[in-house]
């Protein structure tokens, strides 16, 4: 699992602090039960926050080029070794 980033972790954690203090304004609930869900609500909303912030993608490795070897050209008739190594046998 990748580590989060500094960029998620402000906007998650904004989103929880920001988001609970305006639903319970919002609500003015002063019941424990509903500051808890309030709450529950907000790390919801901010742990969602963080996990859609767009990771940055890493940048791409460089290609390194070699040099090709220049190309071997082979004739189109040759003889194979068997053939080279017959006619110097018999031709001596």
């Amino acid at each position: 699992m990748p580590r989060p980033t500094a960029a998620q972790l402000a906007y998650g954690s904004c989103t929880v602090i920001f988001s609970t203090l305006a639903m319970l304004l919002l609500s003015q609930t002063s019941s424990g039960l509903g500051i808890a869900v309030i709450a529950l609500a907000a790390l919801a909303l901010g742990l969602l926050v963080a996990l859609t912030v767009p990771v940055p993608k890493p940048a791409p490795a460089a290609v390194v080029t070699r040099p090709t070897a220049p190309e071997v050209r082979v004739p189109v008739q040759r003889e194979t070794a068997s053939v080279a190594a017959g006619a110097e046998s018999t031709g001596t």
